[in-house]
């Protein structure tokens, strides 16, 4: 069954006061966004629905928030979602939808994404995070730390904050190579 609309120029134009949506008027005349009356004179309708019970699983304690992971380890590395997107050869809305929760990636977007951002798929699930047993042994496994490990005991708390605000400025802000 087909549903036929009025033509756009005999449809109302509306704006509501409260989320600014410009939008056509509905035919329960509440704001398609924020749910209140379009019309200032009628009182609000405000329908409250039970909350769900709270589940285990994807809605409970440890839910994976990839949108957030993939904004964290965009943000890491420095890129723009612009960057990103070319990175993984889709549209720049492609990207922004997925980190608002817009769209779900699937899984070659996945594996695009893991490499657009140089981390594994389980690395990007789990927000890049690593524990940190791993990052201690990755860094003393670089040979610049390890020549600095003898002289961090004796530097005092003036000089040990200087060199970690200068490895932390060169590890967020990588240098482009020419």
């Amino acid at each position: 069954m087909a549903t036929t609309l009025a033509p756009v120029d005999s449809r109302e134009v509306v704006r509501c006061d409260r989320c600014l949506l410009v939008q056509f008027r509905t035919s329960n005349n509440l704001c398609r966004r924020c749910h209140i009356s379009l019309d200032d004179d009628e009182p609000e309708i405000v329908t409250v629905a039970p909350a769900p019970p709270a589940l285990p699983g994807p809605h409970g304690p440890g839910h994976l928030n990839l949108a957030a992971s993939i904004r964290s380890l965009r943000l890491r590395n420095g890129l723009s979602q612009r960057q990103l997107a070319t990175r993984m050869a889709v549209p720049r809305t492609y990207v922004s939808k997925i980190e608002n929760e817009k769209a779900t990636p699937t899984l070659s977007s996945l594996e695009r994404l893991a490499r657009a951002l140089q981390v594994t798929v389980p690395d990007l699930l789990s927000g890049g995070e690593r524990n940190r047993r791993e990052e201690i042994r990755d860094l003393i496994e670089d040979q610049f730390i390890a020549e600095l490990l003898p002289f961090v005991s004796e530097l005092n708390g003036m000089q040990m904050s200087s060199v970690l605000a200068q490895i932390r400025d060169l590890t967020m802000r990588p240098r482009r190579s020419a």
